[in-house]
């Protein structure tokens, strides 16, 4: 009996010494580390960046709004109405701007421009980057819609409640009456076409 304990006693600090010393190779090394501890000494010494932040939306007070320059065409009046990031953080737009032509009450002037029709993408602004939507409207002397003359042209930027104010210099707008309407694009990156 003493010698079956004997066997015992040596197998069990055999298997022990084994599991102890082994890397699973079956030669002698040091411990792997943890999955999680060589995840992230992947990550700090990687030069591309796995995870990223999600960038945040724009908010009204990072931006600055502006009117282009008209570019007409076919009866059409055509402006670029830009959104610039002020701010020293890069934030995201995406879809339409809000848009309302106002008179120096701030009495809203006409409609609300119609969406027409596109695929928004997400635009990225980095600081002092930019961001334009297509604004068009009828020549108000082609299509004899009734016209008033804005003080400004309030913008407001997607999901976003505050507007800016651009002063409007570019005359009469449609504001009721046969092709009345004014519209929209989505917002796309740069400062117009």
């Amino acid at each position: 009996m003493a010698n079956g304990s004997r066997r015992v006693g040596a197998a069990v600090v055999l298997l022990g010494a084994l599991v102890s010393c082994g890397s699973g190779s079956g030669t002698a090394g040091p411990a792997a580390p943890e999955p999680s501890a060589r995840t992230a000494e992947t990550r700090s010494t990687s030069p591309v960046r796995l995870t990223d932040a999600p960038v945040p939306r724009c908010r009204t007070a990072g931006l600055s709004a502006a009117v282009g320059r008209m570019d007409p065409g076919a009866g059409q009046r055509n402006f670029p109405v830009v959104l610039t990031n002020v701010s020293s953080r890069t934030c995201t737009l995406y879809g339409y701007p809000g848009a309302a032509f106002v008179d120096a009450a701030g009495g809203q002037l006409g409609r609300d421009p119609k969406r027409t029709p596109g695929d928004p993408v997400t635009v990225t602004l980095a600081p002092g980057a930019s961001a334009w939507a297509g604004l068009r409207y009828s020549s108000p002397g082609v299509s004899g819609a009734r016209t008033a003359t804005p003080a400004a042209l309030l913008v407001t930027p997607p999901d976003e409640h505050d507007p800016l104010k651009v002063p409007w210099r570019a005359g009469a707008v449609p504001v009721s009456g046969n092709a009345s309407s004014v519209f929209l694009t989505t917002l796309e990156p740069g400062t117009g076409p």
